[in-house]
């Protein structure tokens, strides 16, 4: 679990990184695709830790996180039904999204410190 949720935060960050520059450069529609690579790493992230139950406590950030995630994408498949929802949820999406991809790489790299944190400082 330790090495994959260090691999997991790394890989998110370099993902950002190389988006945010490449996008920079080009001034096209890289960004979209950096939208779906780093959102598809992420969403393959979050199943990872569901199915392992890592994280994943009715309180903790993470699983509120993933509830967030979940309705989203509800009010998404809602909105294929009614034209509207779509249209809006798609543009604040636009704008949000970059955030909420910091968030989650900020969320990974703050359970890698509990990890990594020693036996005797978990008592405080």
């Amino acid at each position: 679990m330790k090495k994959f949720k260090t691999m997991d935060a790394w890989i998110s960050t370099i993902l950002i990184i190389s988006f945010t520059i490449i996008s920079l450069i080009n001034l096209d529609y890289t960004f979209l695709i950096g939208y779906i690579v780093v959102g598809a790493w992420q969403v393959i992230s979050m199943i990872v830790h569901a199915v392992n139950g890592w994280f994943t406590e009715s309180d903790s950030k993470r699983y509120i996180y993933h509830w967030i995630v979940v309705i989203t994408l509800m009010i998404m498949l809602l909105g294929f039904a009614i034209y509207p929802i779509l249209i809006y949820l798609l543009f604040i999406l636009l704008f949000v999204s970059p955030f909420m991809a910091l968030y989650y790489t900020w969320l990974c790299f703050d359970e890698v410190r509990k990890m990594n944190e020693r036996p005797l400082a978990l008592l405080k």
